[in-house]
């Protein structure tokens, strides 16, 4: 993975705009709260395959850290912290926000097919 790109980033968004594509959204601070204050609480989401069709896609960021925002027909889908990505097989987009330990907090997956489990 790279530092993301977003204008890089966004055209490979708007290629995907009214298609149905697979989702893959998580976000986590698993163990790492609780590793570091023992009070914390683990929080985390995640969905896998959920098959969508979005109208609008935007990028926006700080240039360390950005947001990707999804429109769907009720409503929109957004991951926040995003700062790593990738292309896979020409057709997965991958994009990862990772702490300053290197640690995953937030990853959206975007494909055209199903996402392997």
């Amino acid at each position: 993975m790279t530092p993301i790109e977003s204008e890089k980033v966004q055209q490979l968004l708007e290629m995907l705009i009214g298609k149905d594509v697979y989702i893959h959204l998580e976000t986590t601070n698993g163990a790492y709260a609780s590793h570091l204050n023992e009070k914390a609480y683990n929080v985390g989401a995640y969905i896998r395959n959920a098959k969508v069709n979005f109208s609008q896609a935007k990028i926006i960021g700080n240039g360390n850290s950005f947001r990707v925002g999804l429109k769907i027909d009720w409503g929109w889908i957004y991951a926040e912290g995003l700062t790593d990505w990738t292309l896979h097989n020409e057709s997965q987009l991958l994009l990862a926000g990772h702490d300053r330990e290197g640690r995953l907090m937030v990853a959206l997956h975007i494909s055209e097919t199903p996402l392997g489990e």
